[in-house]
């Protein structure tokens, strides 16, 4: 998604230009080290540059996993109501651990291809939820994150 330089017309960009932004670079990582976000503006539209831990604390608290876990015959079963992720184990570890490496091959694939079809195009944040995360944060967000 990009956004128009017209549409933020009261956030002003921290760098208006690339060029400007790429003489700063270290000014930039040195303040979003600080966790401020950096702006700069380019061909029209204004991207951001942010610290990783808030961001990905944001999607944590925000991006709702809605797991279920129950047993079918000899297997533990997660599934993830309202998305399409059902991951199989021994036990809770495992059907955690599998449906993780769900999780990450989808975000591959939605980077790749998915993320312009229409019944995808709203997994932006679980995506970036993944991609921001180590398995371990991913198991401890779908044991206790989201809304």
């Amino acid at each position: 998604m990009t956004y128009s330089v017209e549409a933020l017309v009261p956030i002003a960009a921290d760098y208006p230009t690339y060029s400007r932004a790429r003489e700063h670079l270290k000014d930039m990582l040195d303040a979003t080290a600080t966790g401020r976000t950096v702006t700069i503006a380019r061909d029209g539209a204004i991207s951001a540059m942010l610290p990783v831990d808030p961001l990905r604390a944001y999607f944590f608290r925000t991006v709702s996993p809605r797991v279920s876990v129950f047993r079918e015959d000899d297997s533990v079963v997660a599934l993830m109501e309202g998305r399409p992720f059902v991951s199989e184990g021994t036990d809770v570890d495992g059907a955690l651990a599998d449906l993780v490496e769900s999780l990450r091959e989808y975000a591959a694939d939605w980077e790749d291809r998915l993320q312009h079809a229409p019944n995808h195009h709203d997994a932006w944040g679980l995506v970036q939820l993944v991609k921001l995360s180590t398995d371990a944060e991913l198991v401890d967000w779908l044991e206790r994150g989201g809304e």
